[in-house]
């Protein structure tokens, strides 16, 4: 058994980088969950409105350690070379969090780039029952095509490949 245990950690790790793990409720090639939110206060958006865009559906937790340290990643190198683009689209959740919560998050962190709240998990559990930060890039037919658990800088720089060669190719 102990000759096993670096495979059975190796596969482990491998499954949570590449997000598809026990907790993940979604596959590669699949359409992506239908699903509402509050894009603004009293305003609701829908998933089917965003398809003929790329989008990167991001959850995370304002307590969350890997979440605060892949969320500035995300403005910086995502959402601000992209935020003009009207091929791609970015959809950030605050699990468990209400508006003012995200709001007050997205303030303290001088990100640009708009958070929605997830409050009771609507969203989030359409995708995985655990674990944050996760990410799910969406092609413009609205299929998964890319998705990770956790956060380093080697995966995040695939992440971004991938988006930009979604756009780039579709």
């Amino acid at each position: 058994m102990k000759k096993l245990f670096p495979v059975f950690l190796l596969l482990f790790i491998a499954a949570t980088l590449s997000g598809q793990d026990a907790h993940t409720l979604v596959k590669i090639g699949m359409k992506t969950p239908q699903f509402t939110f509050e894009s603004s206060p009293g305003q609701t958006s829908r998933i089917s409105d965003y398809e003929g865009k790329v989008v990167l559906i991001t959850f995370f937790a304002t307590w969350c350690g890997p979440c605060r340290e892949e969320l500035p990643y995300i403005e910086k190198e995502i959402y601000q070379p992209l935020k003009d683009n009207k091929e791609f689209a970015l959809l950030v959740f605050g699990r468990e969090h209400n508006r003012e919560a995200v709001e007050k998050f997205r303030q303290g962190q001088s990100f640009s780039m708009p958070l929605y709240p997830d409050p009771e998990r609507k969203v989030f559990g359409q995708f995985a029952s655990q674990f944050i930060p996760r990410n799910f890039v969406l092609n413009r037919k609205g299929e998964i095509v890319y998705m990770t658990t956790g956060f380093n800088k080697a995966e995040f720089g695939k992440l971004k490949k991938t988006i930009l060669e979604t756009i780039k190719n579709q």
